[in-house]
């Protein structure tokens, strides 16, 4: 028997798992993400950069529509309607983020769910359990064949390199494919990778998501039709390679007990929308922040002669005066000196009422960043320090290695609740998100997707006890 190259492996395997190779670990884990992601994507549909995409959006019409999130009877062409709610995602840098570094549930989710409204045989929920986790796994493949890509990345954002791939093979799952059209799907997604890094901190980063979204389920609807790719793609330096200087693909096997990805690597669930590095450095300064106030109840924190961040070196995230929301998410001086002032980084936190605080300014002007040769730009091992020296002379420091929602530190189900139900609240009434929550906890029992699309779009005039008593 011939062996199978990469790309045939991909396919073969995209096609062939079943709901029965999910885990316990993979189901509870794949369950969170998908909480999550629905409560910052329901809080992003209040975003500027969400109502630009959806008024550009809107313009089309066709045969088949899908729902937008938490826009009562708004429908759109699945494609679109799976651009919008991707760009709601990551509208404000709030949705999960993996090792090596993408935020993968925002690329699968909300095409999957675009997806199941125009079927004509409708999927059960474990159909999309499966599907999500699907699409989750080849992305967290693909990142295994670069060293480079478990680095804070330099060149492409990731989740348009990866993320339009297993927003792909997520649709292609649930369209049911077969292996050669599996291939078919990444070849021709694979012609919709990549973005640089230099939109970064600005709203164009949050329609990397939306396309990746967009374009992933157009590739395996055309794949579906027969349009071919080339059928190498994943095996080829000029291929997918393309993305990574040090590519080194390997099958992926379909062997039984199969080991999905999510199994040994868990996520990052945010406490607050910004930047994954922007974590560590708000924990040190509310850590600092905290010693400070012990010492001297009295402080006067405008009197600080210097705050000192010891980060690892990433240009992107180093932006000594923000100016927009979307900077400051990027920023770890803004951050720092937030959570030096506020003990806690949060939503307001980037308000422009906020950030033109005089007390903010004037405490970044006091900031130094330093990179020391130990801290590594890696998600897995680098630590922020947050040194401050007071007017009195006196020296405080706190170093974070490990933040709280870091996969090593996961949020508690409580905690994560907690936050998907501040956020969906903010757009939708408790009925719905008290209902969201229980389907996607009870998401294998569920014979199809039709009440979470009604929940994902009830306004507070639509609340129907029937509905509700459903998911009792």
């Amino acid at each position: 028997m011939l062996r199978k190259s990469v790309t045939e492996s991909f396919g073969a395997a995209i096609s062939s798992l079943s709901a029965a190779d999910l885990t316990d670990t993979v189901v509870r884990r794949s369950k969170r993400m998908m909480l999550d992601t629905l409560g910052v994507g329901l809080l992003g549909t209040k975003t500027p950069v969400f109502h630009k995409a959806l008024q550009y959006s809107m313009r089309y019409q066709a045969l088949e529509n899908s729902r937008v999130w938490g826009r009562s009877g708004l429908m759109l062409p699945p494609h679109y309607a799976s651009f919008v709610n991707g760009i709601a995602v990551h509208s404000m840098d709030f949705d999960d983020t993996w090792h090596p570094a993408t935020h993968p549930s925002g690329a699968v989710l909300p095409p999957l769910l675009a997806l199941a409204e125009t079927m004509p045989k409708k999927p059960s929920g474990l159909d999309l359990l499966l599907a999500f986790n699907v699409g989750i796994e080849v992305q967290g493949q693909l990142m295994s064949f670069s060293k480079e890509a478990r680095n804070i990345p330099k060149r492409f954002h990731p989740p348009t390199v990866v993320g339009v791939m297993g927003s792909a093979a997520a649709a292609a799952k649930l369209l049911g494919l077969n292996p050669g059209q599996c291939m078919e799907a990444l070849a021709i997604a694979a012609s919709s990778a990549g973005a640089p890094m230099a939109n970064a901190a600005t709203q164009t980063k949050p329609l990397h998501i939306g396309n990746a979204a967009r374009r992933g389920l157009e590739a395996s609807q055309l794949a579906l039709l027969g349009l071919q790719g080339n059928k190498h793609i994943l095996d080829m330096e000029s291929g997918f390679g393309i993305f990574f200087p040090d590519y080194s693909p390997a099958p992926l096997a379909h062997s039984a007990p199969f080991r999905w990805v999510l199994e040994d690597q868990d996520v990052a669930i945010k406490r607050f929308p910004a930047h994954l590095g922007m974590h560590w450095v708000a924990d040190a300064a509310a850590a600092v922040r905290a010693e400070i106030f012990s010492w001297n109840p009295d402080t006067d924190l405008s009197q600080v002669r210097r705050v000192v961040l010891r980060v690892p070196e990433s240009r992107y995230i180093n932006c000594p005066f923000p100016v927009t929301e979307h900077q400051a998410r990027h920023s770890f001086q803004f951050n720092a000196c937030s959570a030096l002032l506020d003990g806690l980084v949060t939503v307001g936190s980037f308000s422009s009422q906020q950030m033109e605080r005089k007390a903010l300014k004037d405490l970044l002007l006091k900031v130094q960043v330093d990179n020391p040769a130990d801290n590594h730009s890696n998600f897995d091992s680098m630590y922020c320090e947050v040194a401050v020296d007071t007017a009195e002379g006196e020296s405080h420091s706190a170093r974070c290695s490990t933040f709280y929602g870091h996969w090593r530190k996961p949020l508690s189900q409580e905690d994560l609740t907690k936050k998907f139900t501040t956020n969906a609240s903010a757009v939708l009434p408790l009925e719905a998100v008290e209902g969201i929550v229980s389907i996607i906890d009870n998401i294998e029992k569920m014979p199809d997707l039709s009440l979470l699309g009604s929940f994902l779009q009830l306004s507070n005039t639509e609340v129907s006890p029937q509905n509700v008593s459903l998911m009792n």
